[in-house]
């Protein structure tokens, strides 16, 4: 096991903040449908699937804790390095998308103050196209030691839910909790100039573990 693997194996179980309007509804119903079977059999039709749904919520909507690794900018989102690309101001922008089975909750890459969160509307995209930059999307920017870092979290075309947790003026931990992409996404950190990425297209992230630059 990997040393990344093994700090994020250190979890218990619990559900993602922002999920309650989604699971509970569905857990009532799978519930319900459930005890509804004990008197007529037809309803396992629908307490089947329903049962089934609520348990790939509970899959798709966990939030284990984790130790924080070691590194001056740690990852913000699990999933894969989708690309890496040199940008117009000198920064590198690293891509990291999201499939449905990763988890959703998104963390601070470092310790500073949030000097600002904004929502922009946008499209739908699959998170893997090209174009989906322009998707909905939200923008965070953070004071810290470095300068200011830009983080921005992309709704894909599954995930057309974002939640931030913080608003603007608060005081952040490195791997801090900040925010979720309901189901699978996208969320793309653009390192500052002068600071290259230690991480290669192609490669697994975790969370508030994996190190993302080089140093």
């Amino acid at each position: 096991m990997s040393d990344d693997s093994a700090k994020a194996s250190r979890a218990g179980f619990k559900l993602a903040r922002g999920v309650t309007p989604w699971f509970l509804p569905t857990a009532a119903a799978a519930a319900a449908t459930a005890l509804l079977t004990r008197r007529d059999r037809r309803w396992a039709l629908a307490a089947v699937p329903l049962s089934a749904l609520t348990g790939g919520m509970l899959w798709f909507f966990r939030d284990p804790d984790r130790t924080p690794g070691e590194g001056r900018i740690l990852s913000p989102a699990d999933g894969v390095v989708q690309s890496i690309d040199p940008w117009r101001d000198g920064r590198t922008r690293v891509a990291i998308f999201m499939s449905p089975l990763n988890v959703h909750v998104n963390r601070a890459p470092l310790a500073g103050n949030v000097a600002s969160v904004q929502h922009v509307p946008g499209g739908f995209l699959p998170a893997f196209n090209k174009d989906s930059d322009q998707n909905e999307r939200v923008v965070w920017h953070f004071e810290t030691a470095l300068g200011d870092i830009e983080m921005v979290q992309i709704a894909g075309a599954v995930a057309r839910r974002i939640v931030p947790y913080i608003s603007s003026g608060a005081k952040v931990e490195q791997a801090e909790r900040i925010g979720l992409i309901r189901f699978g996404s996208r969320v793309d950190l653009y390192l500052p100039e002068g600071i290259s990425p230690a991480v290669s297209v192609g490669e697994k992230m975790v969370a508030g573990v994996t190190r993302i630059d080089r140093g």
